[in-house]
């Protein structure tokens, strides 16, 4: 088995071998994986985070060890756009890229050397709290819906929610019929607190939608982009065009 690091700002994950293919997922700098299956240019991982499996190039990873992959200090770059210097040339990652064994500034992987004086969110001090969960959550406001997006110029609901939850060490997974999955389940609105997660169906009763509440009537989603509506027992109340566009499922409680 062979472990790997992305090695570039933001790395598109797909559903096949292929640049026309889907992009269901993406890696951030320094998140990690492992390479499952190689295919020319292409290769098959399973991301660390959320064991996530899909298709990436092989030129936008680099091998690390196993104690890396396993062990190694993963803090979170915490600028909108950091800047680093990857082999001596400079690099801007994105918000929640993962400084993966970056100590005092510096990590090595393998071959490959990092520097980066930015600001860092240390996942060792990283509090639990409401207040920190909405402080992160609010950091991606105005950014781009982006299907398969996991980064602040591009996200989408499930990888919104994810990432958010990153920064608390609590790993979610990739879509948001999983992460339902997760947690205690919450009977009534009225019993929401900031930072529990409410979940949406289709007509089928397929959950396909999920955001972060701030209160038992606001909720902090991405849908067209990173943004703050209402919601009520029925659903999400879009408070640009007072339209219901979601269909509230359940609520969940994760931390």
């Amino acid at each position: 088995m062979l472990y790997a690091v992305c090695c570039v700002p933001v790395a598109s994950v797909r559903k096949e071998p292929s640049h026309s293919s889907e992009m269901t997922s993406q890696l951030l700098f320094g998140e990690c994986c492992k390479i499952l299956l190689t295919e020319k240019e292409w290769v098959l991982i399973q991301c660390q985070l959320d064991e996530y499996e899909g298709w990436c190039q092989l030129n936008q990873i680099t091998e690390i060890g196993i104690d890396d992959f396993l062990h190694a200090k993963k803090d979170m770059a915490f600028d909108w756009v950091n800047e680093l210097k990857y082999n001596g040339m400079n690099m801007r990652v994105p918000f929640g890229s993962s400084l993966t064994g970056v100590v005092n500034g510096k990590a090595e992987w393998k071959r490959n050397s990092i520097v980066y004086d930015g600001k860092v969110w240390e996942m060792s001090k990283a509090q639990r709290t409401a207040k920190s969960v909405r402080g992160i959550a609010f950091r991606y406001l105005n950014t781009a819906y982006l299907w398969g997006g996991r980064s602040v110029f591009g996200v989408d609901c499930s990888g919104f929610t994810q990432m958010v939850f990153k920064f608390f060490s609590l790993p979610l997974p990739r879509d948001s019929a999983h992460q339902s999955e997760k947690g205690e389940v919450i009977g009534f609105l009225q019993e929401a607190k900031l930072g529990d997660l409410a979940f949406f169906d289709d007509d089928e009763g397929n959950i396909n939608h999920v955001g972060i509440l701030l209160s038992d009537f606001e909720i902090i989603h991405a849908a067209g982009k990173v943004r703050i509506d209402k919601i009520d027992n029925q659903g999400i109340l879009n408070v640009d065009t007072a339209q219901r566009t979601h269909k509230l499922r359940i609520l969940k409680r994760v931390f």
